[in-house]
């Protein structure tokens, strides 16, 4: 039976108020947690909700007419998450990712995305500022985004063949209307756009060389990602994962590949490239190839909880701060204190002593 997932009045795990110290602490850009990975990226969820119940990730199951989402009250404001984004680019955040549950969900999202183009680093470049959707709203939603200053676009897209992506979406959406949604972001002027498929052996592993065939030579980047345990309720099991060497391996038997260099220093995708020309692929093997020890990510969920590692049982509640009166010198104290004592290495350790973990679901502090 699949575990029901627990309304968030309900909710029994641990989100401590990280403590503030009694001296301010300046950030010097250069935060380095207890295995020595540095503070680079920070992906920050602007809701819980989605229009999709993809099994891997929403399953109606678990995520039913009945769900008890979180109240507007909950969330973070635009203001509230500008400021305390603005902390983590002084503590050395370079790349901001938005993502969801669906983003494109919270209402009047380009005022957001407006507010942290504006953001610097300590050496004054803009930051880098992307977002994760399903794509169903990218017709309607595409030029304001740009307009807004959005840096990038990633889209998930876990099959071309409408009856498996209707199938794997379980709200009938239809194929269609995302690839429609591809080509407005293009005319909106994003490019090239990352499309991000998630591989589940004996559901979608046939679409993988069509899904490749389709995005060969058009400028946008395939990344096969393994099926991964992200919280307690999608029904992962071992035997469900292709190992991307197995992605690759059909691929390259069809389209040959080589590698490519990481683009930076924590890159999760590895990269690579068509011999003939026609563009890059990337695979994410968090599963059978972990990459803890060059993770540089944090995460902050939709009210503001903040979690060091996409498999984590417990967050940090930085809303609390945010809205009990601390000044942003504190709140910089307060998440240096986490980060510095960040030593996460799930995917390094994952046995079948993990596999009961209560884990954080991974709508509620994206993926």
């Amino acid at each position: 039976m699949t575990e029901r997932i627990i309304p968030i009045a309900e909710r029994r795990y641990r989100a401590d108020v990280p403590p503030v110290p009694i001296e301010p602490t300046v950030p010097t850009g250069l935060l380095r947690d207890a295995r020595g990975r540095r503070l680079h990226d920070l992906r920050v969820s602007v809701t819980d909700r989605c229009n999709f119940r993809c099994s891997y990730c929403m399953p109606k199951s678990a995520f039913g007419s009945d769900h008890a989402f979180l109240p507007q009250s909950s969330l973070l404001s635009f203001e509230e998450i500008e400021r305390v984004v603005r902390v983590f680019v002084a503590h050395g955040v370079q790349k901001l990712r938005l993502t969801g549950g669906e983003p494109l969900l919270r209402r009047d999202l380009e005022r957001l995305i407006e507010r942290l183009a504006r953001l610097r680093t300590p050496q004054g470049d803009a930051l880098e500022i992307t977002l994760t959707t399903n794509g169903s709203l990218l017709t309607r939603k595409a030029k304001a985004l740009r307009d807004a200053g959005l840096s990038r676009l990633t889209v998930s897209l876990d099959a071309l063949d409408d009856a498996v992506f209707r199938s794997m979406n379980d709200v009938d959406f239809p194929v269609a209307d995302v690839l429609a949604g591809i080509e407005a972001a293009h005319a909106a002027g994003f490019g090239p756009i990352k499309v991000n498929m998630v591989v589940k052996r004996g559901t979608n592993d046939d679409e993988i060389v069509p899904m490749a065939r389709h995005f060969r030579g058009s400028g946008d980047i395939l990344r096969f990602i393994e099926f991964m345990d992200t919280g307690s309720v999608n029904g992962w099991r071992m035997d469900d994962v292709l190992p991307s060497r197995d992605v690759l391996s059909r691929i390259d038997q069809q389209f040959p590949v080589e590698p490519l260099d990481a683009n930076y220093a924590g890159e999760v995708a590895e990269r690579w490239r068509y011999l003939d020309g026609a563009g890059e692929i990337g695979v994410i093997s968090s599963v059978t190839q972990a990459f803890c020890h060059g993770c540089t990510r944090a995460r902050l969920s939709t009210e503001g909880r903040l979690y060091t590692c996409l498999f984590a049982q417990s967050g940090h509640d930085l809303r609390a701060l945010l809205r009990g009166g601390h000044d942003d010198l504190q709140i910089a104290g307060a998440i240096a204190h986490v980060w510095q004592r960040r030593d996460d290495r799930y995917s390094e350790i994952r046995t079948a002593q993990t596999a009961g973990l209560h884990k954080i679901e991974m709508s509620y502090i994206g993926g």
